[in-house]
C-alpha cells in the first residue's frame, strides 16, 4: 500500500487535467504601467500611463481561448514635463476629453516556448482601431492553485502614431512610438 500512494500522487501531479484548468486573472491596477517613448527634436521623449484595468484568461489546454483585455484611461498619461503632458492629452494627440480610453483586445495569444508569447489583437485609440502584435514574456507564480497565483507579463510593440490620427508635428517628432508594458495580475477568486 505504501508503494501505491506515491505512484498515485505522482500520476495526479503529472496529469494534464490538473494543469489544464483555465485561469482567469484580474489586472492589478496599482502594479501595472505602460511606458511610451519616441524621438522628438533629436532626443528621446517619454510618457507613462497607469490606472490600467482588465482581464487575462489563459488556458494551456486550449490556446485558442487565451484572451487579454485592457482598458487604459488617457487621463493618467504623464510625460516628462507638464507642457508635454497637456499637449499629449489635448486635441493635438490623444484628445482625452472626447476619447477618454485606450483599449486593447487580443484575438490570439500564441506560445513561442520558454515563457515567450506573441499576442495578436487590436488597439483602439481615439476613434481608430488597428491591429497590433505584442512580443511578450510571461511568468506565473502559484498558478497551480486556484486560491492564489500572480501573473507577470512584460510586452513590447511599436505603433505608427499617424495611423491613429495623431499626425501633428511630423517634421519634428518621429511617427514611431515604442510601447513597453509591465502588467501584473492576480488569479480571480471564485465567489
Amino acid at each position: 500500500m505504501r508503494r501505491i500512494i506515491p505512484v498515485v500522487a505522482i500520476g495526479l501531479l503529472a496529469s494534464p487535467m490538473l494543469h489544464a484548468t483555465p485561469l482567469n486573472y484580474t489586472i492589478s491596477t496599482n502594479k501595472t504601467v505602460i511606458k511610451l517613448s519616441w524621438r522628438a527634436f533629436g532626443d528621446t521623449s517619454q510618457a507613462s500611463l497607469d490606472g490600467v484595468t482588465g482581464e487575462v484568461m489563459l488556458d494551456s489546454a486550449k490556446e485558442i481561448d487565451n484572451r487579454i483585455e485592457v482598458k487604459i484611461p488617457v487621463a493618467t498619461l504623464e510625460a516628462s514635463n507638464s507642457l508635454l503632458t497637456y499637449q499629449l492629452k489635448s486635441g493635438l494627440f490623444f484628445d482625452a476629453t472626447h476619447y477618454p480610453w485606450i483599449v486593447f483586445t487580443s484575438s490570439r495569444v500564441v506560445a513561442q516556448g520558454h515563457g515567450h508569447f506573441r499576442v495578436f489583437g487590436s488597439l483602439s485609440v481615439k476613434d481608430v482601431q488597428r491591429p497590433v502584435i505584442l512580443e511578450a514574456t510571461l511568468e506565473q507564480y502559484g498558478s497551480a492553485s486556484p486560491a492564489g497565483g500572480t501573473l507577470f507579463l512584460h510586452a513590447t510593440t511599436a505603433i505608427s502614431r499617424s495611423a491613429f490620427n495623431m499626425d501633428r508635428f511630423t517634421a519634428l517628432v518621429d511617427d514611431k512610438v515604442a510601447i513597453n508594458i509591465d502588467l501584473q495580475a492576480q488569479v480571480r477568486r471564485a465567489l
